[in-house]
């Protein structure tokens, strides 16, 4: 089960965009509390403490009690837009949700035990990842860090249904129409005759230019020794 985050935050009365830049220059980030059948909540969150948590790597897929003002908030983290220069946090959606509420989540899926797949170890081939992420139905007080699935015995031709997948007690796949693929294993790649044949000519190539180079390094040589 992943760890419940904690984040401080302050109530935010202005809004608009000149608002939410002086935040920013102040190392704060803008953010939103929503949901619940509540109004909206404008909030402001310290950045170095946000950047910390969204380090953590499970920032979407964890309860995130928000601490508005002395008040703890039960959140799930909807959005977080990023700056596409700095690559920072610029703002954060928040859904309130109760202690004991169902939500959907997307959790990521761990690859186990390779070297126990003949079709990997021993024939060469390789694991081709449908769904990195798995979108689960869950009790928000019992989300999985990870969907871990077992690769022993699995040879080439192999497909690996959500189905044959061990999910967490009491979570369900949210996509429940199909039993869906979560990963392959695929035959190694076998050079065509193109592919050999085209190896070849890049290869001349570049033969022949390396020649030219070392041609025209000589003649320079001669032509300063010459001078000289």
């Amino acid at each position: 089960m992943s760890d419940t985050l904690h984040l401080s935050a302050e109530t935010r009365d202005r809004v608009g965009k000149g608002a939410s830049r002086a935040l920013r220059r102040d190392g704060r980030v803008p953010a939103v509390i929503y949901g619940n059948k509540e109004e909206p909540q404008g909030i402001h969150l310290n950045a170095r403490e946000l950047m910390k948590q969204l380090m953590t790597g499970h920032f979407m897929n964890s309860v995130i009690m928000v601490d508005v003002g002395g008040k703890k908030v039960r959140t799930l983290a909807k959005d977080v837009a990023f700056d596409v220069v700095s690559d920072q946090p610029i703002h954060v959606d928040f859904l309130r949700i109760s202690k004991n509420a169902t939500v959907t989540v997307a959790v990521p899926v761990t690859f186990v035990n390779e070297d126990e797949a003949p079709g990997i170890k021993r024939a060469g081939g390789v694991l081709n990842v449908v769904r990195h992420e798995i979108e689960l139905v869950v009790e928000a007080s019992n989300i999985p860090t990870e969907i871990v699935v077992d690769l022993t015995g699995r040879e080439v031709g192999d497909s690996i249904h959500i189905s044959e997948v061990s999910l967490p007690n009491g979570a369900e796949p949210a996509v429940e129409d199909r039993d869906f693929t979560v990963a392959t294993i695929v035959p190694p790649t076998v050079p065509t005759a193109a592919d050999e044949a085209l190896d070849a000519e890049v290869a001349e190539a570049q033969s022949a230019e390396a020649a030219a180079e070392a041609e025209a390094e000589a003649a320079a040589d001669e032509e300063d020794k010459a001078e000289g």
